[in-house]
């Protein structure tokens, strides 16, 4: 895993990472986005482009935000919500769409709607 998608976007995904990424490889989730680390090519244009500065290297993470870190790998690699099987590798977010589920961490966290 490369890049990671940290806790300040959960409940506001701007979605300008997903406008910058050359390969699709950001998956949206009900609160959360995702950077699935088969897909990614390590360019790093989805960093500069967040306003939340939710995204970073997994090698420049801030300790609070860990666990986002296993949060992102299981988005990919274990069944969400209201599936059976992992979302695994698909190839690019847009044939997806939005998935409808989080991580067992990020479904978890508390809304920032409720204050």
């Amino acid at each position: 895993m490369t890049y990671v998608i940290a806790q300040p976007c959960t409940d506001v995904m701007d979605k300008s990472c997903i406008e910058e990424c050359p390969v699709d490889c950001i998956y949206e989730g009900e609160r959360a986005l995702y950077i699935n680390p088969v897909e990614c090519v390590q360019c790093g244009a989805c960093e500069p482009a967040c306003p939340m500065e939710a995204v970073y290297h997994k090698d420049d993470l801030p300790a609070e935000f860990l666990p986002a870190l296993e949060s992102n790998a299981a988005f990919f690699q274990l069944p969400l919500a209201g599936r059976t099987e992992p979302l695994g590798n698909p190839g690019g977010a847009a044939r997806v769409g939005p998935v409808g589920a989080d991580s067992e961490f990020v479904a978890g966290l508390p809304s920032k709607a409720e204050g």
